[in-house]
């Protein structure tokens, strides 16, 4: 079990930045990967980022070169630092954890809208 807390939404203006976070209950141990997701009113959720236990990130081809995940492994958080945000990332973004015993967790997710 883990619970999952996400932080750092908003309204932010086109060209503007956020900076996600996800708290984890416990350690990252036994959870690979960690994930930031979202979902548009009327759009069934998808992937944006992801990263590894090694650090390794990978990423929605519509988010690459101006979103970043990253790790704190002594804090138990994940962030997402977004840049040149667009009208089009406009969604409620939720932070995932994946097991080794291949469960999902999810957070209650952060609505982010961009718009001027």
């Amino acid at each position: 079990q883990v619970q999952l807390v996400e932080s750092g939404g908003g309204l932010v203006q086109p060209g503007g930045s956020l900076r996600l976070s996800c708290a984890a209950s416990r350690s990252f141990f036994g959870i690979n990967p960690m994930g930031w997701y979202r979902q548009a009113p009327g759009k069934e959720r998808e992937l944006v980022a992801s990263i590894t236990n090694g650090g390794s990130p990978n990423y929605a081809d519509s988010v690459k070169g101006r979103f970043t995940i990253s790790r704190d492994n002594a804090k138990n958080t994940v962030y997402l630092q977004m840049n040149s945000l667009k009208p089009e990332d406009t969604a409620v973004y939720y932070c995932n954890a994946f097991t080794s015993g291949g469960y999902n967790f999810w957070g209650q997710g952060t609505q982010v809208t961009v718009s001027s």
